[in-house]
């Protein structure tokens, strides 16, 4: 091993209020903010994950969903135990249903449009 994984970091154009949706969807407390808002964390302190770090982008192009010319850039897999459940809670946070799914996972945006999947087993 040549190291450990920190964080997933995350352009976008609002750093706290994609933090918050991911802590709200996630059950991840916010650790870290910088001053001027610029850079969020949530998750455990330095050393402990998961973490995720949000970084304000103010030009981000969001990725657009399936189209190979504004590519997904990165994307998480979250496992749930109810996939209705869960969709209704994720709508609720700001997400937005995207096209695609397949026989256990389903498709979303988070509020600054970048791809996600809620998966099942």
């Amino acid at each position: 091993m040549i190291g450990r994984m920190r964080s997933v970091v995350i352009d976008c154009p609002d750093p706290r209020a994609l933090a918050g949706f991911y802590a709200e969807l996630l059950g991840l407390p916010l650790v870290e903010e910088e001053s001027e808002g610029d850079w969020v964390v949530i998750g455990g302190p330095r050393g402990h994950q998961p973490r995720m770090a949000f970084q304000q982008a103010p030009d981000l192009i969001a990725p657009d969903w399936p189209d190979p010319q504004r590519p997904q850039q990165f994307h998480l897999d979250l496992t749930v135990d109810d996939i209705e459940s869960a969709e209704r809670a994720v709508l609720a946070l700001g997400a937005r249903r995207l096209p695609g799914e397949g026989d256990d996972f389903r498709v979303y945006a988070d509020p600054a449009g970048h791809p996600f999947c809620l998966c099942w087993d």
